[in-house]
Parts: C-alpha cells; sequence; structure tokens
C-alpha cells in the first residue's frame, strides 16, 4: 500500500531547483539590456532584481530566506537605494508581531497543550468511534490548531495521531474502503490546517504578508478582530464543503469504528494531568489572544471613532500583543517545587528555535515591494497590464485570485503572496482592499501537489495518498477554494 515520492518527481525537484541558477542571471541581463520606456537607469535595474528574485522564489533555486536576505543585499550593490532604507522593514512592527507569535506557537509545541486539545476533541462523545465523527472532528482540530500556528507544525503534529487512527483500520490488506478512509484522513490533515491558516492574521505568513502590503501601500490598517470577521466565515464555509466531499469520495459507510476510543482515551491518559507549565502557557496564549480581538470589541461596543478605541488601537497594537504574551512565558514557573530551582515556561535556548528563516524571508519580500512602489516601478508596470486585467470590480478580484491560485501550485504561498499582492494593488481602483485580501487568500490555496506546500509533502510521505488522489482532490478544492475566497471577499470585506 505505501508508496514513496517517484524517481521522477524527485528528478523534477532537482531540475527545478538547478534551472533557477541559470534562468535567474539570464531573467537579470535580459531585462536590464533592453530598457523599457519611461524607467530610468536606477528602476530598469531594480526591474533586472526583481525578475531575478522572483524567478528564484518560484524555483527555490536557494532557500527561501537566503533569496530573502539577498533582497537588500543586491538593492544596496546595485545603488538602488542606501543601506537604511533596505533594511528598514526588517524592524517592521509586524516582524515582532510574527517574532511574538511564533514563541508563543514553540511554548504551545513543547509543553504538548496542542496534543492535549487534539485528544480531548477526539475522543469526546461526539466523536463515538463514528469513522464520518473521527473525519469531521480530526479536521476541525487541524483548522483551529492552524489558526494560531503554522499549517506545516499543525500538520506535523497531526499526522502521527491520524497514523494512528488509520493503522487500526489495516487489519486486512487490500480492503478499498479502508484505503479510500486512510487517504481521506490524510488529506483531511493537510487540506483542513492549510485552510484554518486563513482565519486569523497570525495563521500562515502570507496573511501577515498582504496584510502589511495593504497597511503600507494602501494605508488601511486591518486589525485582528476585523479580519476574523470575513475569514472565519470563509473558513467555515470551505471546511464544510472539505468535509462533505472527502467523506463523500471517501467514507466508509460504518457507524463505528471498534477499538478506536479505548485507542484515543489510552492517548490522552498517557497525558496525564494538566501540568503547570500548561496552564501558565495557556495563561499566556489566553492573554495574547484577548489583547489582539479586544480592539474589534470595543469597536463594536463604543464605536471606531470612540477615544479609549482610538487610544487602545495606538497604545497596544497587534505586535506589542504578541510581544507582551511571548515576555509572560519567560516570567511564569513551569516547575515551582520547594528546595528546588525555579524553571520557567521557555527560556531563551527553546525560544531561538522558532523559525528564524520566515523573519528573514518576509523581511526580504517587504523590502522588495517597498522599494518597488518607492520608486514607480509597479506604477510604471501596473499600467502596462491596464486593458488585460481588469482594473476594478469583481473581474480583478476574480483574476488575481486566479493569478494567486496557479502560483500558489507551482511555488510556495509566501512567494506567490509577496508576487501577486502588490501586483493587485497597482491594478486597484475602488476595490484594492477586497482584491488584495483576494490574493492574499488565494495564495494560500495550492492543495494539488505535494510540491505545493509542506503540508501537503508531509501526508504523502505517508504512502496512504496515491498522487493521482492528491491532484483530483487538490483541483476540487483549489476551484472550491477560488469561488467561495471570491464570493466571501466581495459579501464580507469593507
Amino acid at each position: 500500500m505505501k508508496e514513496t515520492i517517484s524517481r521522477i518527481e524527485e528528478r523534477f525537484e532537482v531540475l527545478r531547483r538547478r534551472s533557477g541558477l541559470v534562468i535567474a542571471p539570464i531573467v537579470f541581463l535580459a531585462v536590464y539590456s533592453f530598457p523599457v520606456q519611461g524607467l530610468t537607469e536606477q528602476t530598469q535595474a531594480l526591474a533586472a532584481l526583481v525578475g531575478f528574485i522572483v524567478v528564484l522564489w518560484l524555483t527555490e533555486a536557494f532557500p527561501l530566506y537566503i533569496t530573502g536576505l539577498l533582497v537588500p543585499v543586491m538593492l544596496i550593490l546595485l545603488g538602488i537605494t542606501t543601506a537604511q532604507k533596505a533594511f528598514a522593514p526588517f524592524a517592521d512592527p509586524v516582524m515582532f508581531l510574527f517574532l511574538g507569535a511564533f514563541v508563543l506557537a514553540r511554548a504551545i509545541q513543547m509543553h504538548g497543550l496542542d496534543k492535549r486539545f487534539a485528544y480531548t476533541v477526539l475522543d469526546s462523545r461526539f466523536v463515538s468511534g463514528n469513522p464520518s465523527r473521527i473525519m469531521f472532528a480530526y479536521g476541525a482540530v487541524c483548522c483551529i490548531i492552524s489558526m494560531w500556528i503554522s499549517n506545516t507544525a499543525t500538520t506535523a503534529m497531526m499526522f502521527p495521531i491520524g497514523l494512528a487512527i488509520v493503522s487500526m483500520l489495516y487489519t486486512k490488506e487490500g480492503n478499498r474502503d479502508r484505503e479510500r478512509y486512510a487517504t481521506g484522513m490524510m488529506l483531511m490533515c493537510a487540506f483542513a490546517s492549510s485552510i484554518g491558516g486563513l482565519a486569523t492574521p497570525v495563521g500562515t505568513p502570507t496573511n501577515l504578508i498582504g496584510l502589511g502590503f495593504i497597511e503600507r501601500q494602501l494605508g488601511r490598517h486591518i486589525q485582528f478582530f476585523e479580519w476574523m470577521t470575513f475569514a472565519v466565515p470563509i473558513v467555515v464555509v470551505m471546511f464544510l464543503f472539505l468535509f462533505f466531499y472527502l467523506d463523500l469520495l471517501t467514507g466508509i459507510g460504518k457507524k463505528r469504528i471498534d477499538g478506536l476510543s479505548e485507542l484515543l482515551a489510552h492517548e490522552r491518559e498517557k497525558l496525564g494531568p494538566m501540568t503547570l507549565a500548561e496552564r501558565n502557557t495557556l495563561i499566556a496564549f489566553g492573554v495574547t489572544v484577548i489583547l489582539w480581538i479586544l480592539p474589534g470589541l470595543l469597536a463594536l461596543t463604543l464605536g471606531d471613532r470612540h477615544p479609549v478605541t482610538t487610544a487602545y488601537v495606538k497604545q497596544v497594537p497587534e505586535s506589542v500583543a504578541a510581544l507582551l504574551g511571548a515576555v509572560l512565558l519567560f516570567f511564569l514557573p513551569s516547575r515551582n517545587e520547594p528546595g528546588e530551582k525555579k524553571e520557567y515556561v521557555i527560556t531563551m535556548a527553546h525560544a531561538v528555535q522558532i523559525d528564524w528563516g520566515v523573519l528573514a524571508l518576509y523581511g526580504g519580500g517587504i523590502t522588495l515591494g517597498h522599494i518597488v512602489f518607492e520608486t514607480r516601478l509597479a506604477e510604471t508596470l501596473g499600467s502596462q497590464l491596464i486593458g488585460i486585467i481588469p482594473a476594478d470590480g469583481w473581474g480583478l478580484i476574480a483574476a488575481t485570485s486566479f493569478m494567486a491560485t496557479l502560483t500558489s501550485e507551482l511555488t510556495s504561498n509566501v512567494s506567490s503572496a509577496n508576487m501577486i499582492v502588490p501586483l493587485v494593488i497597482v491594478l486597484a481602483q475602488n476595490t484594492g482592499i477586497q482584491a488584495a485580501v483576494a490574493a492574499t487568500m488565494a495564495s494560500s490555496l495550492g492543495f494539488m501537489l505535494p510540491i505545493s506546500t509542506p503540508t501537503n509533502a508531509i501526508v504523502y510521505s505517508s504512502g496512504y495518498v496515491p498522487l493521482n488522489k492528491m491532484i483530483a482532490y487538490g483541483f476540487v478544492l483549489d476551484i472550491a477554494g477560488f469561488f467561495i475566497i471570491v464570493a466571501g471577499t466581495l459579501l464580507l470585506v469593507r
């Protein structure tokens, strides 16, 4: 039953990465050598650098964070901007929102709070060993957890739990019902984790990238709670669609799987009672979430322009809230027994184990985007596309969402957002915010291939997901997600 990644796929990946080392310099020289009317020598060099970086992102010739760090270096070496301007975006407030959220996620994983939540839901009376309910609950847990920690981390954590459930079905080899259900469970893990990341600004890096471009280029700050008011309904609709079509196509049809409730109860018992470290991690996380959603609650009760609301938004932005929660972890004890050295929920040794590569990638992305707008290169290039892509209304939202969906299949979601969202902002007129939000969310689609996102690659490695099934089921979700995001954006985003 189990499969490994085929040699053809391995060769394609190697060829894709190596091709970038050749294509990127060629693109740079070609763009630099053929001047575009209206561009100065400086902006011509910037256009060449944009082509160079985009090719590296698409092909992943270098790790994405290395390419991100190349951006300010190349901007300075080419004389496009100064070192002060090139490195300034690395101190953007959103970078500290990332930092705080990553430290909180690290504590949640380190102390097993995510596993406790997962086993508690799966061992509930609602599930009761029913295959359809198991799939629903399993996907819901993946979806909810990925709202707060990375999609990849969520999938990596939930993947072994899914494997344990699936292994109970394989008492008889070759049973097609069991094979279909195993495929459905694995895809549910990957797809639900990716969908859940859309619900909050910190759920996936693409959300923060899009929000950063919207705030800097359109002057519109979308608050944490405000994002959730339109993103959560979109996520709910997408998840329900995912469950119903996976359950229809991969369900077993039985009312109960014997022994599954006992397995989940045993795993839950192994965790033991909630520790002091878990309780204090939950406190720090809860404080952060309250600080994130409080501006929205104040706006709903007091109004957007009330002095208390405006003062809070100014004094406690999302980045400060995230850092306050992270700092709490260093002061809350994980052990406090008499006669023993006091230990805290997280130490610096653990905190520095966060994904610094994402910060480097994001810093490079916003640096490039900022310089492209500052030099008016974006405006010049955007004017060339007027007449090809609709400049307003649902046509622009649909066209750019389609572009983001397509590029997310061929490259990372982060690269897709960095490429598509700035283009959307240049083209958009009255519907700039709607189009940018739609493109940001569509950049997190890309469900068809193992190379589209790490979540897909993780479950594909199980061998329970034939490539043709991932393509077929992923294609359906891509199409559905595209329509849900476009419709949801038009209806819900102001």
